[in-house]
């Protein structure tokens, strides 16, 4: 029951943006302290075009639920999802297809409903809506989910998913965990991106928001996001990075953190006084509200050149009950305990896979990463979109790596294996930090960066890392026990959709258990001279809008 397809082309229209200045308040009049929105794990998720002004700018984006951040998807350890994806997008300067990944849920047997466009779907188109249903067994901790569609998330469509552990081995150490002590950091764009997209090299970003709101240089003095604590308290900090570019500095003025957290992996507790965050990166920190009663700037700061805090710039408020409602007066630093991912644990002391020497994996792949005229290559091969989706290819009967599309991008993986992939930062590939996710797993970091030697014996695992900078080799390990075809890409959106992507077609022989939980709805999603039918028959996942 096989589908031969061929997409068609989506056309981006020239950019715009609204360019009338105005205070967000005009748009929404959410107080700047309030808690996210929240849905459950059934739920519909609209996808809108709306004018918002987080930072002061107007400016029509794309957003989950018409708001930014989008809402938290607020779910408990062993949840069932089933979440509707409607696509109500009506903006014709920016792109009117869609899809929504869901960031670090590992998609057991349900590859189909990763959400990454043309790897594991056709988009969505306008009017329509497909229907994504999985679990994530055992998984708990700090995810969220963005737009996998061209650099769309960079218009606004990414929000936090969080599985919550009612027998979290960290709960004595917190008082508080809830929609009110999560904390999104994001950059912000006053040009829609296809205007973006045609920028071969650094793109800048306009802002810099924390829980959806900043200002940028010469704006208004927009609303600044509020996190409210009670003096005595500890909380648990879910400090989530939205980026679709910059990796940013996270501290808290006078506060250190204490890390439990890492990517949905429980860690040793590891206190720090700064913390990197990369995009598509992810951290619980508990924080003790032991200083006096009082406001406390939050900075978060890019790696971007000629950062500051003047004005506001980059900055949130941690208000203590009691305090006044003005700006703090608080200093930065001193800054002496310094984050060392080498010294992140897992909690559980999850083993690592295979013979405990670099190379000595049953399978082993170097990813060299370059620049060339502005695009990204790796192994010199710059990624593109395939014609039809990976997962489809695989199901309709290509039977050698080589038959796989994109050419030269996919890399086809046997079933349980242990994988070693090494990144080796040659200077080459420009815009570093790179972080570099992999969909579909969780990986063992055995060599970080900013390190020479392996560790094998408790090292992090995660699913978004650093590659550092030049000199470094960050190696990572799985298991291939997950069927299906596996982005991994820089999450940096700017260079992914400059080809800085490969995918992991994975235990192929397995696929018939991804098989026989596809919908017929799943093909439906691309254009075809032939009838859905063809693929397979099941539920229906999607619907026309009317």
């Amino acid at each position: 029951m096989f589908l031969r397809t061929a997409l068609a082309g989506y056309l981006l229209a020239s950019s715009h943006a609204v360019s009338v200045e105005i205070s967000r308040s005009d748009y929404d009049d959410s107080p700047s302290n309030a808690a996210p929105s929240i849905i459950q794990p059934v739920t519909e998720l609209v996808i809108v075009n709306r004018v918002i002004a987080p930072d002061g700018f107007a400016r029509s984006a794309t957003l989950a639920g018409g708001i930014f951040p989008g809402p938290l998807i607020k779910a408990q350890k062993n949840d069932k999802f089933s979440i509707n994806v409607v696509n109500r997008l009506h903006d014709k300067d920016m792109p009117l297809s869609t899809s929504v990944h869901w960031h670090g849920i590992q998609q057991k047997k349900t590859n189909w409903a990763d959400g990454a466009s043309f790897i594991t779907q056709c988009p969505i188109p306008q009017n329509r809506s497909f229907l994504h249903e999985f679990s994530a067994p055992n998984q708990t901790g700090t995810f969220w989910y963005h737009s996998h569609f061209s650099t769309q998330y960079c218009d606004g469509l990414r929000g936090p998913l969080v599985i919550y552990d009612p027998e979290d081995p960290h709960q004595d150490l917190y008082d508080v965990d809830d929609e009110s002590t999560i904390i999104t950091l994001s950059d912000w764009y006053h040009d829609p991106t296809p205007k973006l997209n045609k920028i071969l090299g650094p793109v800048t970003y306009n802002s810099t928001l924390i829980n959806g709101l900043g200002r940028y240089r010469g704006g208004p003095k927009s609303p600044l996001s509020v996190i409210n604590v009670e003096q005595g308290k500890r909380y648990r900090f879910r400090v989530l990075g939205l980026s679709c570019d910059p990796s940013y500095n996270f501290t808290i003025d006078g506060h250190t953190m204490t890390i439990i957290e890492a990517d949905g992996i429980e860690t040793v507790p590891e206190i720090v006084d700064s913390l990197p965050v990369l995009a598509g990166q992810r951290y619980s920190v508990v924080v003790h509200a032991n200083q006096p009663v009082d406001n406390y700037w939050v900075r978060a700061p890019s790696n971007f050149a000629n950062q500051t805090f003047a004005g506001g710039l980059n900055t949130a408020i941690l208000r203590y009950n009691g305090a006044p409602d003005e700006d703090p007066t608080s200093s930065p630093g001193p800054y002496i305990l310094p984050f060392n991912e080498a010294k992140l644990a897992s909690l559980l002391s999850i083993p690592v896979p295979g013979f405990h020497e670099i190379g000595k994996a049953d399978v082993h792949i170097n990813l060299l990463a370059a620049t060339v005229n502005g695009l990204f290559r790796i192994n010199n091969i710059s990624y593109h979109n395939p014609p039809t989706p990976v997962l489809l290819q695989m199901l309709s009967g290509a039977r050698h790596p080589s038959d796989l599309l994109p050419s030269g991008s996919v890399y086809e993986l046997p079933s349980n294996k242990v994988v070693e992939i090494t990144l080796p930062n040659t200077g080459l590939a420009l815009g570093g930090p790179h972080p570099i996710h992999l969909h579909g797993h969780t990986f063992a970091v055995i060599r970080t960066s900013g390190n020479s030697t392996a560790n094998f014996v408790n090292p992090i695992w995660r699913d978004t890392v650093s590659m550092g900078s030049t000199g470094d080799n960050v190696t990572i390990r799985f298991v291939t026990d997950n069927s299906g075809p596996w982005f991994i890409h820089c999450h940096i959106d700017f260079h992914l959709n400059h080809g800085f992507a490969v995918v992991m077609a994975e235990a192929r022989d397995q696929l018939a258990d991804v098989n026989a939980s596809i919908p017929a709805s799943w093909a439906s999603l691309c254009p075809s001279k032939q009838p859905s039918s063809q693929f397979r028959l099941g539920s229906s996942n999607t619907t026309t809008l009317t």
